[in-house]
């Protein structure tokens, strides 16, 4: 055989391996591919799972509510211990008899587990409302024993939405519950109103039993007058708009309305602090220090005789001890 015959027969027998050989390589080339899809598809849902499994709220953990008597509500499920309520004693608030024995007796009753009724406190404001409320809490625990104790429980008006997951987690605990929001209000197209509306009365799972709603506003349908005028005004049929709206305040059984106080029960509030935190000053002088403290103020209520209280208490050299 020639040089040339036998170059051309190697040239010949190495084209017919290397096409050999790429045969099977181009046929497993699609299987490669195709794993890579499925694999690159599996970690895609892998991420969008653990994506909606971190943004998907957990269920509230059963919480251990005999450590403390009041707590503070976070919408994220959290509730943080209060280890001391700043609180008024009872005795000290005047001018708000009516209203005091009405709110006691309805505390009273849900404490003892009969039915009772969600309560508006609504009015004027530094009235004592919200001290109305925190020292019912306290007067209905005086005598209690730790596992009948009523547990106080603030949720703040920013956060109403997320009241049903707090209904939830209170719904199982044998204790009873006061649910508090002070300085409850809506205004323009906020709309976190209906989430109240549900646990108040109409929604299928309700108030759990275990559990009362009390609420402190300076108005009585927790609505602006300008918000309940616009419905008026621009909605298709404005009776049912405005309906819809103040309907939210007829699902608290109990109105309590609180009003300017006189200037005999101003007075009145600013002695019993006198008396109370042991401040001695002429009468006389007292009362033309205490009216002109009001008069510079604008009004006479009780956060102004609390008010005037420590600075007369600072100006005196009294310590105001903790109630």
């Amino acid at each position: 055989m020639s040089k040339m015959t036998r170059k051309t027969a190697t040239v010949t027998a190495r084209k017919a391996v290397a096409k050999k050989s790429a045969k099977p390589a181009a046929k497993r080339a699609p299987a490669r591919d195709a794993d890579d899809h499925s694999a690159r598809i599996a970690a895609a849902l892998e991420a969008i799972g653990a994506h909606l499994a971190a943004n998907t709220p957990r269920p509230p953990k059963p919480y251990s509510f005999a450590e403390a008597d009041a707590f503070v509500w976070h919408p994220d499920g959290r509730l943080s211990t209060v280890p001391r309520v700043s609180r008024v004693e009872l005795t000290l608030l005047k001018g708000i008899d009516r209203m005091r024995d009405i709110l006691i007796e309805n505390t009273e009753r849900f404490a003892n587990g009969l039915p009772a009724n969600n309560a508006l406190l609504w009015g004027a404001r530094g009235m004592g409302k919200s001290s109305l409320v925190k020292a019912a809490h306290a007067s209905i625990n005086l005598d209690r024993k730790p596992a009948d104790r009523l547990k106080l429980i603030e949720i703040h008006r920013e956060d109403i939405e997320s009241l049903p997951s707090l209904m939830e987690l209170l719904r199982a605990s044998q204790f009873h519950f006061i649910v508090f929001c002070d300085d409850l209000s809506f205004d323009g197209n906020d709309a976190s109103y209906k989430s109240l509306k549900a646990v108040l009365e109409g929604g299928i799972e309700g108030r759990p039993d275990n559990v009362i709603l009390y609420a402190t506003s300076n108005r009585r349908h927790l609505l602006a007058r300008e918000m309940i005028e616009n419905e008026r005004s621009t909605a298709i049929n404005p009776g049912e708009a405005v309906e819809e709206k103040v309907s939210l305040s007829d699902r608290f059984g109990l109105w309590l309305g609180f009003h300017r106080c006189s200037q005999d029960e101003y007075l009145a509030m600013v002695r019993g602090y006198c008396g109370h935190f042991g401040i001695k000053l002429a009468d006389e002088e007292l009362e033309r220090e205490a009216l002109e403290w009001a008069t510079t103020r604008g009004s006479r209520s009780g956060r102004v005789a609390w008010q005037f209280i420590q600075e007369l208490a600072g100006r005196l050299g009294v310590k105001l001890s903790e109630t």
